[in-house]
């Protein structure tokens, strides 16, 4: 133990507030010497290590200024700071060694040595033990283990250091195979807190998966199984190859300065790459936007993406090798002559084998797939797979029986997992350059959740779910659609090629389909299959716009996009794609109401299709047959004739062109059954599963559409669809489809009354109040701005329709809705679409007067507008 000084020596204040003040200037001078260094492009190893030099000063200087050296006591620095990774705001872990009787004595200098280090803006994490301490604590708990393996001497005697590290060792404290256990657990654990995925928007950089703590974990391994001082140790062992190593460090490296930076900007201790603090860290890297799909941020967060990535694949790897050395040798089992399997990893027999037969690269994942048993390749083969990576060139792809093993990956049951398999382990993006620039490319807004490589190989996989019958837990119809593809894979193509041009600058529709062209016309596609995914790949959007922006009640919609698809297959196709990719954008955005709403447009479409495009029933047909059918409902209720006669003469001709035969009869009974001179409410679940539909029969006054929104958004509920119709009485006769503004599904029983009983005490106060609720905007929505963009056009049935594209809020249609209410307009119809951030409302708008609006009117609305969103962004005085 050190020798120091007795507890009852009297200390020099003066030299203490002396320390204090120079080294806060020194903290501070260095401060700012380290954001030059950073701003200079200085490596993290060095800044990291510069850093520690400085903070090793600052202890040892408040260690024997102020604690005046206390006898008995060792000071060790452990943790992140033991190993000499020190942030520019991460805390400074510390152990004060020695027997309870010296910690007893030194309590006073200990209390004024901790003091000392917060008053100069340091964060000490402290810790007062024996070595039996030590010990007794971390054979109870794994991370003060983990802590002590990185312990480093600041100030005494070495000889503590050792006595300590000999405790450990000699106490068995986590011996190896439970040590390994324990930690994988805990990566396990903490990869599962971040969905198992480092493609996260606002990624962890240190603690999420590929993150820095996956190097420490596997630093930790390699000390506490191998006896060696860093990873670096491995090499020697021959569980480490040189490659391996300079890539762990390359990616390590980038990772570190990521979070240097990321303490820079955030000016605290933050771990997370939030929103706020992505644009400002690429400025501060000298990142700059190539254009509009390249944007600064996004360059930031593709280096990132790719980082973890190759981190987690050589994981992956030492994972396996630890595990390896702790089983002892087994037995290798064979396969066939090319391949063999041991303790469930597939190994090549002759990993030389994949220079001299190109094949054999992507024949290997074949046989992976087709042993469903096996966990994964084994170290040794996914090793070899790295090194080939070079060497797949034009000459590899050029290949012809390289490209037919490959179209049979295509063509296999499995093609998704074995696509995933291979974008994991680097080949994928290597035989396709094209999937290769978009791994780790995010895309800067809310919507797209998922990185562009992983968004699509989400795609794939919904595409393969198609198949079974399970799907229809979340897709209606696809698993009816699936059978009558002609050729499976060519969806599997089109959903691989989809969005591969993306941050390309231009159309990525468009470029993408020239990729998709020119793969399939090299791969021996026939002509009529290249067209088809090339057809798919450029129009992968029109679908999804048609739904959920166009009127897919209306004859001529659905005519019009029956003309646009021209046939029954490619109507399955792109219905099918339409879906997965939806589906794959972002976990919150596929629902129950989006599944119904493409399911609708392709049932349509293809009756549609059956009868002729060309072929639009006569209103006066569409209006007799809705007559009927609602009829016959109504009279096996036990309405009478000449009663459902008189509540439909108000009923105009819109109400059957526009409401279907069941809707239509549950508004008539509701009518039927009515309190004459009081609003009428009727809630109930909607067709399309997860909403509720909403009727309102009330006197049609100004400034009702805006009071149903305003109170409708009070309770909670997002309007996703609105129909608005009135009586030849004057009554209105609207319907509001809603979802939860909390959640994708909708408890009927639990908000059915609450709805009804909230509108009816609305609609039945005069005059009618439109004061919408002001909530704050979410921390995530400050970040993205979507510019206001307002158009006009005027309609077949002489409206004028009004499209809003901005950035989404709280209450927002509640709030537009009071503008248009202002103004003096009616609204006949509403389609509403949120795209993570962005907002694409359409409305059929007309004066008081039923008329389109003019151009005066027009203006006066855009400017309203402008005004109600600006204010919005304006934070209120207080």
């Amino acid at each position: 133990m050190a020798v120091g000084n007795g507890p009852d020596l009297e200390l020099d204040p003066s030299a203490a507030e002396a320390w204090l003040v120079s080294t806060r200037a020194q903290l501070n001078t260095e401060s700012e010497r380290l954001e030059k260094t950073f701003d200079a492009g200085a490596s993290a190893a060095d800044l990291l290590a510069q850093r520690c030099r400085v903070i090793d000063q600052v202890v040892r200087g408040a260690w024997r200024v102020v604690a005046g050296e206390p006898a008995g006591l060792d000071l060790l620095a452990t943790g992140g700071y033991g190993r000499g990774e020190l942030y520019p705001q991460s805390d400074i872990d510390l152990l004060i060694l020695g027997d309870p009787p010296d910690q007893e004595a030194a309590q006073g200098p200990i209390q004024r040595f901790l003091a000392a280090l917060w008053d100069v803006g340091l964060h000490p994490g402290q810790a007062t033990r024996s070595i039996h301490q030590c010990v007794s604590e971390a054979a109870a708990d794994l991370t003060v283990m983990t802590s002590l393996l990185d312990a480093r001497l600041l100030h005494g005697s070495q000889r503590a250091l050792e006595a300590l590290r000999a405790a450990l060792e000699a106490d068995q404290t986590w011996a190896p195979p439970a040590f390994f256990r324990g930690k994988l657990e805990e990566l396990q654990q903490r990869h599962a807190r971040y969905n198992d995925t480092a493609y996260n928007l606002e990624p962890n950089i240190k603690e999420g998966p590929g993150g820095l703590r996956n190097v420490h974990t596997l630093a930790w391994m390699a000390k506490r199984l191998f006896r060696v001082p860093d990873l670096g140790g491995l090499k020697v062992l021959g569980m480490l190859g040189d490659d391996e190593s300079e890539t762990l460090e390359r990616e390590s490296e980038n990772i570190s300065r990521l979070r240097i930076g990321l303490h820079l900007v955030a000016g605290r201790r933050e771990e997370r790459l939030l929103f706020e603090h992505q644009t400002a860290l690429a400025t501060r890297l000298g990142l700059r936007d190539v254009h509009q799909e390249n944007l600064a941020v996004e360059q930031l967060m593709q280096s990132f993406f790719r980082s973890v990535a190759l981190i987690m694949r050589l994981s992956d790897r030492l994972l396996q090798r630890f595990d390896e050395s702790l089983s002892g040798n087994r037995q290798a089992q064979p396969i066939d002559d090319e391949f063999e399997h041991i303790g469930g990893y597939l190994r090549l027999r002759d990993e030389t084998a994949l220079l001299e037969d190109r094949t054999l690269l992507f024949r290997m994942f074949l046989a992976w797939q087709d042993h469903p048993q096996l966990v994964g390749l084994h170290s040794n083969t996914a090793r070899a797979v790295g090194e080939m990576l070079d060497r797949i060139d034009e000459t590899f792809r050029a290949d012809a029986e390289v490209r037919r093993v490959f179209m049979a990956v295509i063509r296999h049951e499995s093609a998704a997992d074995i696509l995933a398999r291979m974008a994991h382990l680097g080949v994928l993006g290597r035989y396709m350059p094209a999937f290769g620039r978009v791994s780790g490319r995010m895309q800067y807004d809310l919507f797209h959740v998922y990185t562009v490589d992983q968004h699509t190989l989400t795609v794939l996989r919904n595409i393969a779910s198609f198949r079974l019958e399970s799907s229809r837990q979340r897709f209606s119809l696809a698993f009816e659609v699936w059978p009558r593809l002609r050729k499976p894979a060519l969806l599997l193509l089109a959903g691989l090629f989809h969005d591969i041009a993306k941050g390309r600058g231009g159309d990525h529709s468009e470029l993408g389909e020239v990729d998709a062209r020119a793969f399939c016309t090299e791969h021996g596609l026939s002509a009529a299959d290249t067209d088809l995914v090339a057809w798919l790949v450029r129009q992968h959007l029109v679908m999804s716009i048609t739904a959920q922006r166009q009127d897919i009640a209306d004859p001529e919609v659905i005519s019009k996009f029956a003309e646009f698809v021209g046939e029954r297959e490619r109507l399955d196709y792109l219905y099918l794609l339409t879906v997965a990719d939806i589906a794959g954008t972002s976990p919150k955005l596929w629902n129950a109401w989006k599944d119904r709403l493409l399911a609708d447009l392709y049932g349509s479409t293809r009756f549609a299709l059956r009868r002729g495009v060309r072929h639009i029933a006569h209103g006066e047909e569409r209006i007799a047959e809705a007559r009927e059918e609602a009829r016959a409902v109504l009279l096996s209720h036990g309405l009478e004739q000449a009663r459902i006669d008189a509540i439909w003469e108000e009923f105009p001709d819109e109400s059957f062109l526009r409401y279907r035969p069941a809707q239509v009869a549950w508004q008539t009974i509701g009518i039927a059954d009515a309190e004459p001179g009081k609003p009428l409410v009727l809630v109930r679940p909607h067709a399309r599963p997860g909403a509720l539909e909403v009727f309102v029969y009330s006197e049609d006054r100004d400034g009702l559409f805006a009071a149903v929104t305003a109170t409708l958004d009070k309770l909670g509920l997002n309007v996703v669809e609105a129909r608005v119709v009135t009586s030849t009485r004057g009554m209105s006769l609207d319907t509001f489809q809603v979802l939860d503004a909390g959640s994708e599904f909708i408890s009927p029983e639990r908000r059915a009354a609450t709805v009804s009983e909230g509108l009816t005490e609305a609609l039945s106060r005069s005059p009618l109040q439109v004061t919408a609720v002001r909530r704050a905007i979410p921390r995530q929505l400050k970040h993205f701005q979507v510019p206001l963009r307002v158009e006009f056009s005027i309609t077949p049935q002489e409206r004028t329709e009004f499209s809003l594209v901005c950035t989404d809020r709280p209450g927002l249609l509640a709030q537009v809705s009071g503008v248009f209410r202002d103004c003096g307009l009616r609204v006949h119809d509403a389609r509403i679409a949120t795209f993570g951030e962005r907002v694409e409302d359409f409305f059929q708008l007309s004066d008081e007067h039923d008329r389109p609006l003019d151009d005066a009117a027009c203006e006066r609305l855009r400017q309203a507008l402008s005004v109600a969103m600006d204010s919005e962004r304006r934070p209120s005085a207080a």
